[in-house]
């Protein structure tokens, strides 16, 4: 009987004792959600999610480019009342929050709105539309900035070789080609990195409107953070390839330009 309280007595005092209140070890499957280096599985939902982060990108900046540019020519070449109320309203824009956008569009296509019966809603078309609102300021409030500056020597230039209107208008862009692929690659920036607005209009619905920073978002809350940091990672080097590349073909036509 003694033998047998002599063991027990220990067991009770090694549980009253403040080491037992560290914490276990990792198990090695906790280490490896925790690693920031693991390494990601491109199964088909992931090859889904950034292949709707690409098409909602690369459309939303297409559009606010070509957009954004015919505003910011018009605003530098425009004379009419309220201009400068125009380029302040702009220049304001440029600075719009995410989620308001978000929630513009959301009550503009949501079931009872004026664009519900268009039923886009939680689509990627949805996404598109907000993102358009959000980086089409900026593109054009970064042209207007351009073309005020230089606009006024080249179409004096222009004038001077006596070139019409329309040949004008096509010399400003071809001189200002670097200044308004800059405001594009920003566009673009903006596009692929947002998470606020496409949030909101696109749901973060599986297969369908998951993009890679709703994604990386979704992946906070469950504590996967590896995964996470991974996608932000892979996020990351698919903007470096392909500024990269557009890089490339924006300096190959500079030699023509020069000669």
């Amino acid at each position: 009987m003694f033998a047998i309280c002599a063991c027990w007595k220990p067991a009770t005092l090694s549980n009253n004792n403040p080491q037992s209140l560290i914490p276990d070890p990792l198990s090695p499957k906790q280490e490896k959600t925790l690693n920031p280096f693991g390494i990601i599985s491109f199964s088909s939902e992931t090859l889904g999610i950034i292949g709707v982060t690409l098409r909602m990108s690369l459309a939303s900046t297409f559009i606010a480019s070509f957009i954004g540019t015919i505003l910011g020519l018009f605003l530098e070449r425009g004379r009419f009342p309220g201009k400068r109320i125009a380029v302040r309203i702009c220049r304001t824009l440029m600075g719009t929050p995410p989620v308001v956008a978000g929630l513009v569009v959301y009550l503009l296509l949501m079931r009872r709105g004026p664009f519900g019966a268009w039923g886009i809603l939680f689509t990627v078309q949805a996404m598109v539309i907000a993102q358009v609102l959000i980086i089409t300021p900026i593109v054009a409030g970064m042209v207007y900035t351009y073309a005020s500056r230089s606009a006024p020597a080249i179409r004096s230039f222009a004038k001077t070789m006596g070139a019409s209107p329309f040949q004008t208008q096509l010399l400003l862009v071809k001189e200002m080609s670097g200044e308004i692929y800059f405001s594009i690659i920003t566009a673009f920036s903006r596009a692929i990195s947002e998470v606020g607005a496409v949030m909101i209009v696109g749901g973060n619905i599986q297969y369908k409107t998951r993009t890679m920073t709703t994604a990386i978002s979704m992946l906070r809350n469950t504590g996967d953070f590896a995964q996470g940091i991974t996608l932000g990672i892979l996020l990351l080097l698919i903007a470096f390839a392909l500024q990269s590349l557009s890089d490339l073909l924006h300096k190959g036509e500079m030699p023509e330009d020069n000669m």
